[in-house]
């Protein structure tokens, strides 16, 4: 399986980091990470270590920038309300927005993990659009029902949705019990 991860500028790189970590220490799973000018500013504000890039923000000789050679599944991973608004619009100016718009057309998984709350109308359209073009939107809203000790439950809680969309077979989190 190929998967590629875009992380964007917003609040949440550690949900990017660590489903970097968990995809890249699978088997069958490869993994390409690409990483936008907005996230390297965000990293600044956050804990500033982000997961090496394997493709640059502008890099449209990338495989995934092709319909004939597209991923096999993409997570945007923060999701910021700029690359939804992007995405949804059909605005393919940098290689996030341009594989996000192969996955849609070669219908392959799109999961858009959105960081931001509330949500604006503006927004809530920009996901309706994606939805029904589709792409899964996955916001960063963890569940409390696993009991989570530290904020590293909270954030594989959100990881584990991610890997089950993506159809990958893992252990992490708390599965709900009735």
């Amino acid at each position: 399986m190929r998967i590629l991860v875009a992380i964007t500028g917003a609040s949440g790189l550690e949900y990017a980091r660590r489903l970097v970590s968990v995809l890249k220490g699978m088997k069958g799973v490869e993994t390409g990470v690409v990483v936008s000018s907005g996230a390297r500013e965000v990293a600044k504000a956050e804990r500033g270590t982000l997961p090496k890039a394997d493709f640059g923000e502008f890099d449209f000789s990338c495989p995934f920038a092709s319909g004939s050679n597209p991923p096999d599944a993409m997570v945007v991973v923060p999701c910021s309300l700029k690359s939804l608004g992007e995405i949804s619009n059909g605005v393919g100016s940098n290689l996030i927005n341009r594989a996000a718009e192969v996955c849609l057309k070669e219908r392959k998984k799109l999961i858009l993990v959105v960081r931001e709350t509330p949500y604006s109308l503006v927004t809530i359209r920009n996901m309706e659009t994606v939805t029904l073009a589709g792409a899964v939107v996955l916001p960063a809203s963890p569940g409390f029902y696993g009991k989570p000790k530290n904020v590293g439950d909270l954030v594989d809680f959100i990881v584990a949705r991610v890997l089950d969309q993506l159809g990958v077979a893992h252990r992490i989190g708390e599965r709900w019990k009735a």
